[in-house]
């Protein structure tokens, strides 16, 4: 006999079907930005084989807009209607190779968390379909309204719709306009929005838009976007590690390192387009990858720390969409957890690697202080404790000593070690720190460019450098390498007055 029942327990069902407006307006506040809900709507198109995506903002209108139009292998009414219920693939589910979604929720969630109104149009096999879903009118109702259309050759947007495809069209821009105010500044704020938004999106799925034949064509307004390799992996002067594969039962996790070039090897655009608006700083660490979609871009994970020594280094990391339950995806694909087994694994990478990227910068900082090279500055290390001060060995120190009438040597080395001690370390650091690459030497005179060619020609002819030997042996000296220009013509008209003496 079964001791743990009881003659006296029932059970009763009660449908506890949530509210149909409650539960809608909850799915607008998943952490969506305008950036990360256009990522995942083009997932959906990028799934869809789509290989010509377009955005079309309209931020001019008394009723603004944003439509994204793409070519993919389209929908039937039937799968229309299943992609517009919420919740509409399970997670669990196995996701094709290269299929970009997750929990069938990216559509609706992603165009609730910018609009009110989304409408959905597809032709597949020559037929259309169409249908809305209005925030306003499930309230309204509180029920699952879904507005299907049998006609709909008036609606925004049809004329994007192509021979097979899907149109998206968001419409009452609640949260993307903000609160009501001129048509000028719903512009004004919609412009800087998809400004950020953009280059996200360049920066996203940038392995789709690079090579020469790209996956996918995406524009904005008409205006085709290039792709952003966060690696600069094309760069001639990127240092590449080779790739690092971890098997696991479920699939691969692929691993490779760069360091990107120091910024004066390239170009200032670049350099900056590179580090974004919020700096290199910033965007140093790991770049995850989920079936070629970018989904973490610069972080550590716990890893590291971002410093200004490290800020070079980047590793890129490719997982098939087999692992998202131990990676743990989030609905935007916006976030991840490291599983033990890689986190482990990346840690040896991580130590091993962003040596290379501090080694890039120091070795800079060595090649200022090389003892060979009659340094303006000395690195000084006293029990721990480094100092930098003004080498008074210096051969334009040392010529201009001797012209000195004895009595003011004392007082010129004094000012050469008060500008030792007045060195603003703190105030360095800041800039370093935040802002590296903006710090640059003033601009030297020529007349004091010219006197260091001769102190330092001297020294060298008289340490037994032949003549042939000076210009190249100069070159590599910091000052006049930055100067080369001048300062090569300034050594050869000097060696030819030499001749002459």
């Amino acid at each position: 006999m079964d001791m743990t029942s009881n003659k006296y327990d029932s059970v009763r069902h009660v449908d506890a079907t949530p509210y149909a407006s409650s539960l809608i307006e909850g799915h607008r506040d998943f952490g969506y930005s305008l950036k990360t809900a256009l990522a995942d709507i083009i997932d959906n198109s990028i799934s869809a084989d789509a290989n010509c995506i377009r955005l079309v903002v309209d931020s001019v209108s008394n009723n603004p807009s944003v439509i994204i139009a793409d070519n993919g292998h389209g929908m039937t009414e039937g799968e229309l209607l299943e992609a517009m219920r919420l919740g509409s693939k399970s997670p669990t589910i196995e996701r094709k190779p290269f299929e970009l979604g997750r929990f069938g929720l990216g559509l609706k969630s992603a165009s609730f968390s910018q609009c009110r109104s989304l409408t959905v149009m597809s032709k597949r096999d020559g037929i259309s379909s169409c249908a809305r879903w209005d925030l306003d009118l499930v309230a309204k109702t509180n029920s699952w309204t879904l507005e299907v259309f049998d006609h709909f050759e008036n609606q925004l947007g049809y004329d994007l719709l192509e021979d097979k495809g899907t149109v998206v069209v968001w419409q009452k821009l609640d949260r993307l306009v903000g609160e009501v105010g001129s048509v000028a500044k719903i512009t004004e704020n919609m412009n800087a929005e998809f400004s950020l938004a953009e280059r996200h999106l360049r920066l996203t799925f940038h392995r789709f838009l690079e090579s020469n034949k790209p996956q996918i064509q995406l524009s904005l307004n008409a205006r085709q976007l290039t792709p952003l390799d966060p690696t600069a992996s094309s760069h001639p002067a990127t240092q590449k590690d080779p790739e690092d594969t971890i098997h696991l039962s479920n699939g691969d996790v692929r691993i490779r390192s760069y360091t990107i070039p120091h910024y004066k090897k390239m170009s200032q655009t670049d350099w900056d387009e590179l580090g974004g608006p919020e700096g290199h700083l910033k965007s140093q660490g790991l770049y995850i990858y989920r079936e070629n979609r970018l989904i973490i871009a610069g972080s550590w994970l716990g890893l590291a720390k971002q410093t200004e020594l490290t800020k070079l280094s980047r590793i890129a990391i490719d997982i098939p969409n087999t692992m998202d339950s131990q990676w743990k995806i989030d609905v935007k694909k916006s976030s991840a957890q490291l599983p033990p087994l890689v986190r482990e694994r990346l840690m040896r990478v991580v130590e091993r690697f962003v040596g290379t990227s501090k080694r890039t910068y120091r070795s800079r900082g060595q090649r200022l202080v090389e003892s060979t090279m009659h340094p303006i500055w000395n690195r000084v290390q006293v029990e721990g404790k480094i100092h930098f001060k003004p080498n008074i060995d210096h051969p334009v120190f040392q010529a201009y000593s001797k012209c000195l009438p004895i009595e003011f040597k004392e007082g010129f080395e004094r000012c050469i070690r008060l500008i030792a001690a007045g060195l603003p370390i703190d105030a360095l650091h800041a800039e370093l720190v935040g802002n590296a690459e903006s710090i640059v030497a003033l601009q030297t005179a020529e007349s004091d460019l010219n006197q260091v060619v001769i102190d330092l020609t001297e020294v060298l002819l008289a340490n037994g450098i032949t003549r042939e030997r000076v210009k190249d042996t100069l070159q590599n000296y910091p000052l006049l390498q930055s100067n080369w220009e001048v300062a090569e013509r300034l050594v050869t008209n000097y060696l030819k007055e030499k001749v002459y003496e």
